[in-house]
């Protein structure tokens, strides 16, 4: 079988933990590793055609119950060893439609802040549980050290509707903004879209690395490991990650309104409709998303505890072993059980750092690259607004909407 999975260090880690699954089962597997907006790009591209490249694929909330509605991908039936009741509610729904599994959480995340706390103390300075963005702010500024190597905050930059949207959503939702009023039009001309953009550009600009507006996850990880991040607001799966000492976990800041400020993500495993190799590969998800699996990777000898993909089932966090080596556990389940992807008042769509329509990767992949083109200091962000919401207007006029 051919799988396409994210190029995280958990998607990583399955490809030597599965070579037991081989030698069981005797299905032979070939791993395609992609960069994140690479892999949607494909996949999307594959699934939507029946192209049956992949008999597995990596996909997230965004795209279960959209596909799963179109019947671009199988749905979901396990048997009763599986304990689907275990999955934690937000990952189970967010991937279903009408009831119905789609895709299989391997594992869940929302997003916390994560910060050298012998930074802070050295710089008198505290980060709490859901702090004002000023607040924030202050303390980026506090710990910002350049010519030492350390910067404020290190916060995602390269632009793509999973890449810096991610975050940059989760900013605009805490100032009180959305992507798309009622009537869906979209809103990216408002005071709260202006004030969150001009907050993440001078954030970042002032107290983040050089060059952000090309590093996204995998880029920081790496940076916060060679001890050059003094803060990052990122997903709670980077905490188990995370080689630098001293390192502490507060709630997700907002600028007063709470709700969106964390997003909800699940990187889950699907079965494209075009795939001949469909039982199978259904059974090797079955396996990967398992309470055994988390077994397996806790006692592999290459892994351990600290390494066992978390945010998809509540008796992971029940486990004794992950409890004893897992300091971020519950912060991450805090943040994911707190994460509000229903529709609300500000706004009318499902998801937190994405809207839940199929038009949604085309309209956040162009602001995208807008944001970038106004955190580089090419664009104003009035000018990047501006033509983001020309962009996102036209998508959105030709899908019919409006």
């Amino acid at each position: 079988m051919t799988i396409a999975i994210v190029n995280n260090g958990h998607m990583i880690n399955m490809q030597k933990v599965a070579e037991a699954y081989t030698e069981e089962t005797g299905v032979a597997l070939n791993w395609v590793s992609l960069e994140e907006g690479v892999l949607r790009e494909q996949v999307t591209s594959d699934t939507a055609t029946g192209g049956g490249q992949y008999d597995i694929i990596n996909i997230g909330m965004q795209e279960a119950p959209i596909w799963g509605q179109a019947g671009w991908i199988e749905p979901l039936e396990f048997g009763a060893d599986y304990d689907v009741d275990d999955m934690l509610p937000a990952m189970r729904n967010g991937l279903s439609h009408d009831g119905t599994l789609y895709a299989a959480p391997f594992y869940g995340e929302s997003s916390m802040v994560m910060y050298r706390k012998d930074l802070t103390d050295a710089a008198g300075v505290t980060i709490a549980d859901n702090d004002s963005w000023d607040n924030v702010k202050a303390a980026a500024a506090a710990i910002h050290d350049p010519d030492n190597g350390v910067y404020g905050a290190c916060l995602r930059g390269k632009p793509g509707w999973g890449d810096n949207m991610a975050f940059v959503t989760t900013v605009v939702n805490s100032f009180g903004g959305a992507w798309f009023d009622a009537d869906f039009k979209p809103t990216l001309e408002s005071d709260e879209w202006k004030a969150a953009i001009n907050f993440y550009v001078d954030l970042l600009g002032t107290y983040g690395p050089p060059g952000s507006e090309g590093n996204s996850f995998n880029e920081i990880l790496a940076l916060y490991n060679e001890g050059k991040c003094g803060m990052w607001i990122d997903a709670t799966i980077a905490a188990s990650f995370l080689e630098v000492d001293g390192v502490a976990y507060a709630q997700s800041p907002n600028a007063g309104n709470p709700v969106g400020a964390n997003w909800l993500w699940a990187w889950a495993m699907a079965v494209p409709a075009g795939t001949e190799n469909a039982a199978e590969a259904k059974a090797f998800i079955e396996w990967a998303t398992s309470k055994d699996y988390i077994q397996a990777v806790g006692n592999h000898p290459d892994f351990g505890w600290g390494s066992v993909p978390t945010g998809t089932r509540a008796s992971t966090y029940a486990i004794p072993e992950f409890q004893a080596v897992a300091g971020f556990a519950a912060a991450e389940k805090a943040a994911i059980d707190s994460a509000a992807p229903e529709a609300t008042d500000i706004k009318p769509y499902v998801g937190v750092q994405f809207a839940a329509i199929p038009e949604f990767p085309e309209v956040g992949s162009a602001v995208a690259q807008e944001i970038a083109a106004a955190l580089s200091g090419a664009k104003s962000v009035d000018e990047a607004l501006a033509a983001s919401q020309a962009a996102a207007d036209a998508i959105m006029k030709e899908a019919g909407y409006y």
